[in-house]
């Protein structure tokens, strides 16, 4: 009997499918279909309160939290780890049969606050608390790579997100290098490219600039820092796992088919689309880049530069790189919008 499109790519490939932002219901369908992992972000709990399915457990889950804290920012944040707790629960049949190698569910918290490490690193030991299966995820910046060094010595499960160019992905690995060197502490450790939404983003920084290229060569311009960075830190023999995030299209899935990574996507619109879809498996991400592709992009798009060479940016670069702020902007916008729903129940009289 044919198997369903992720289980024939797990069978003939390392690629594996993680799921995105999900519902109990979608969960339990991206772990049928072949799902090993998840992530979860600071816009979850808006998305949950709008769901059409889910939307009544979080509202009153919302107003039972009320009760548990004064501090609006505090309540959005205990709103969310009980919201995920339900995911790593569903995750753990997965985790148990692995024995721990998969599972996870990767949860990344208050967006606003990202700048201080110890608002990063008592956030994460509280979401740690959840379940053996959660991974804290936190942005690859200055102040979350900080953090990062504290939660690997005390060996917490770790996913380094908002990466966007090679330069953040070297100092994540070799962060994780010179703290297991000296503490010991060896934490299932990955980093998120976040190829869609950069693609996404650089299309618009194109078009503001004014930047004329062939649409078909900047179509590819996010799969090219992705099999740069792959091939890097394979050749480096770093021992972190990559995980391809911010799918827009499906082909940031289906160009990543062949290599051992974890590509997240959403369920709607992304998943079962491929589903039904039902192509053929075919392992492109080693298909070499033609010169002229990269000389296009390396000469006329500066911000592509920036993430593709080693030196592009700098530690202290990170968090204000143009994609890094248009992607976490899309998390502190959605947090706020359940930021102000939160107020408006704790002001609404009892019925």
């Amino acid at each position: 009997m044919k198997q369903d499109y992720f289980h024939r790519v797990a069978a003939l490939t390392p690629t594996k499918m993680w799921i995105n932002n999900v519902t109990p219901k979608e969960a339990q369908m991206a772990i049928a279909a072949g799902a090993v992992g998840c992530t979860q972000n600071p816009s979850y709990t808006w998305k949950m309160v709008n769901h059409e399915t889910g939307k009544d457990r979080a509202l009153a889950l919302l107003d039972e939290t009320l009760a548990e804290s004064d501090d609006d920012n505090q309540v959005e944040c205990i709103l969310q780890r009980k919201l995920v707790k339900g995911i790593a629960e569903e995750f753990m049949t997965v985790y148990e049969r692995t024995n721990g190698a998969h599972g996870y569910v990767s949860i990344q918290g208050d967006p606003i606050h990202e700048e201080d490490p110890d608002v990063i690193i008592e956030e994460g030991r509280r979401n740690r608390e959840m379940s053996p299966n959660v991974m804290i995820k936190i942005p690859a910046t200055k102040a979350g790579l900080a953090a990062m060094e504290t939660l690997i010595a005390e060996n917490t499960p770790l996913n380094a997100t908002e990466v966007m160019g090679l330069s953040q992905v070297i100092d994540v690995c070799e962060m994780y290098e010179k703290i297991t060197a000296k503490t010991g502490t060896r934490p299932v450790m990955y980093y998120s490219l976040i190829t869609g939404i950069y693609d996404e983003w650089l299309a618009k920084e194109v078009a503001a600039q004014g930047i004329t290229i062939s649409p078909d060569i900047l179509y590819q311009a996010g799969m090219v820092i992705a099999k740069k960075v792959y091939r890097f830190v394979h050749d480096r023999g770093y021992p972190l796992g990559f995980i391809g995030g911010g799918v827009r299209g499906l082909q940031h899935f289906t160009e990543m088919v062949g290599g051992d990574v974890c590509i997240t996507m959403n369920w709607q619109g992304h998943a079962d689309t491929l589903l039904e879809l039902d192509q053929p498996v075919v392992a492109r991400l080693f298909n070499p880049v033609q010169d002229h592709v990269l000389d296009e992009l390396l000469t006329k798009v500066p911000a592509f530069r920036q993430a593709y060479m080693e030196n592009g940016l700098t530690v202290d670069e990170y968090e204000e790189y143009g994609p890094v702020e248009y992607f976490r902007d899309m998390f502190v916008s959605a947090w706020e919008n359940t930021l102000k729903l939160i107020k408006e129940r704790r002001a609404a009289p009892a019925s």
